[in-house]
């Protein structure tokens, strides 16, 4: 009996120690421009480095809205492993721009977010179109797909479960 309680707290402990970073979220770790900048010029493009590979798909998107709420962000969102980026126009007025994103987590679970950042001196560009911001991302070189879909941690779960019960039980039985 003693032999199918360690087999079993084993298996319990090999469950929670694989499971648990396989179920966290993608967090934003840095920011270009960072969160609150003051700028002269606006940037050509954003770039947002997260703590993990992004997936690739529809959902991965970046906004960048003026102070007017007009959009400035323009193109396809492209994903090289855990860093997206998103072309910008030239920006216009001067004031606080929003940065949004949502990205497909490597969890395979959506994370959105948004920061700010302040453009000092008024450009000369003009806003994008409203559909100018296209989700669909592009790959390029490093494993946009390189997060592991959660169903296969929840299969390997059970799996594991299942055989830890398996040797538990025949162990524990008595022999007649």
């Amino acid at each position: 009996m003693r032999k199918a309680l360690a087999v079993l707290a084993l298996t319990v402990a090999a469950l929670i120690g694989t499971a648990t970073p396989a179920l966290a979220h993608n967090v934003l770790i840095s920011t270009d421009p960072g969160k609150g900048a003051s700028l002269d010029t606006g940037p050509a493009k954003i770039t947002l480095t997260f703590d993990a590979p992004v997936q690739g798909g529809d959902i991965n998107q970046i906004s960048v809205l003026g102070p007017d709420r007009s959009q400035w962000a323009e193109g396809t969102v492209e994903i090289n492993s855990n860093v997206i980026t998103a072309a910008v126009r030239p920006l216009g007025p001067a004031g606080t721009y929003t940065v949004g994103y949502r990205i497909l987590s490597a969890d395979g679970h959506p994370v959105e977010g948004e920061y700010t950042f302040t453009l000092t001196k008024a450009g000369t560009g003009t806003p994008a179109t409203a559909g100018a911001a296209v989700g669909a991302a592009t790959s390029s070189g490093g494993g946009a797909g390189g997060g592991v879909p959660v169903w296969v941690w929840i299969v390997g779960a059970v799996v594991l479960l299942a055989i830890g019960l398996t040797l538990a039980l025949r162990m524990g039985r008595e022999k007649q």
